[in-house]
């Protein structure tokens, strides 16, 4: 059985790892150069019943533990004036809530535990097409073709995988917007003061500016706005931020004046909710392929998730990959559905003209221990 994987995200590593030690090989076809070709985005937190659960199923708690920063759970909300309106201190080294960790850590900790050669670099799928028979080609860039017996689509976003199984088309959410200041504690020691160990958000009216801190002491910057208006490009200056955000406190503007470049805007979007597609042969989906949300902390804890739980079907039921996927898409299609609709519902109210308040109002009320139906919003600065 040969078993492709589209995708070298966290989904895919995941996948490609609880296979690996239930003695299922698997090939990864990544679009990247190399694990270093680009920034893995800012950091994000690991819930215990999703992507907790899918490390502890890969045999990486105690690395994870290693890497990752309970510090990082700190959070500050402010309003535009820099006043405090909640300020969450986790308990000092523990692990028992939701532990901060840098993307590309947690990557380069998956990739670690790969046998070499898993992961095939320089590979971007373009297209995939069903083999007479069984199976399907596949076609990179640059001309490149393999044939697999099993495709898991783990591209992301904009799947080419994704367009074998339905034709759910995307929608926008929001428009993000990052900048980032390194170096911070040495080169801004107020800002860096000011966003602390973990998360910054400062809530406006249909905006929101937030930072977060990352292990090198880097802080990520990420405006969130609602610009159906505006195209993307109008935000690619600092001093067309600035305008956006004129009134507020300068200790807050000052995180976009000291970013070390020009902005990098982008816009956000996801699938419908209750997207779903009749099972098919030798083919699924896992993660943002699969169910594409706003960016609301769930997505690459659903990702990895997706990836236990498929990886786990496959090996129990190995002579009979369709069967095992069937198991799994139901399973997953069950899972995601409430989890999808609430990330839905908490975009909008975090982009709306009482964010503020509503905002304040879920935190104060959301119990200690959220289900896995119940997203919070922790990832105000996402790279999905």
């Amino acid at each position: 059985m040969r078993i492709a994987i589209a995708g070298g995200g966290l989904g895919g590593l995941t996948l490609a790892r609880i296979l690996h030690l239930h003695g299922i090989d698997a090939v990864v076809y990544e679009r990247e150069a190399s694990p270093s070709a680009r920034s893995q985005g800012g950091m994000l937190d690991l819930h215990p019943e999703s992507g907790q659960r899918a490390l502890a199923e890969a045999g990486l708690s105690v690395r994870f533990q290693a890497e990752a920063r309970p510090e990082g759970e700190e959070h500050r909300i402010l309003d535009p004036a820099g006043r405090v309106l909640v300020h969450h201190k986790p308990t000092p080294g523990s692990f028992s809530g939701r532990p901060e960790i840098d993307r590309s850590a947690l990557r380069d900790l998956l990739l670690d535990a790969l046998p070499p050669g898993t992961v095939r670099w320089r590979h971007r799928l373009v297209a995939a097409t069903p083999r007479s028979g069984e199976g399907f080609g596949l076609e990179f860039e640059g001309g490149r073709r393999v044939d697999c017996d099993v495709l898991i689509g783990a591209d992301g976003a904009r799947s080419i995988v994704r367009r074998l199984l339905t034709d759910a088309r995307l929608s926008y959410v929001a428009t993000l917007v990052e900048l980032s200041i390194s170096d911070a504690d040495r080169r801004h020691p107020a800002i860096a003061e000011l966003v602390g160990p973990g998360n910054l958000w400062s809530i406006g009216v249909n905006q929101i500016l937030a930072a977060q801190r990352l292990g090198d002491g880097t802080i990520r910057v990420g405006i969130s706005l609602r610009a159906e208006d505006r195209a993307v490009d109008a935000y690619r200056s600092k001093d067309a931020l600035l305008d956006l955000f004129g009134g507020w406190d300068p200790s807050l503007t000052a995180l976009i004046e000291a970013g070390d470049s020009e902005p990098t805007p982008r816009v956000v979007e996801a699938t419908p909710t209750g997207t779903r597609w009749a099972n098919r042969p030798g083919i699924t989906l896992i993660g943002d392929a699969a169910h594409l949300m706003p960016p609301v902390g769930e997505g690459a804890n659903q990702a990895m998730l997706d990836a236990a739980e498929l990886a786990a079907e496959l090996a129990a039921n190995p002579a009979d990959p369709d069967s095992a996927i069937r198991a799994y898409e139901e399973a997953m299609f069950a899972r995601i559905h409430p989890i999808a609709e609430r990330s839905a519902r908490i975009q909008a109210m975090m982009l709306s003209p009482t964010a503020a308040d509503d905002i304040v109002r879920f935190f104060t009320r959301r119990p200690a221990k959220p289900t896995p139906a119940e997203p919070t919003p922790a990832e105000p600065t996402p790279a999905e």
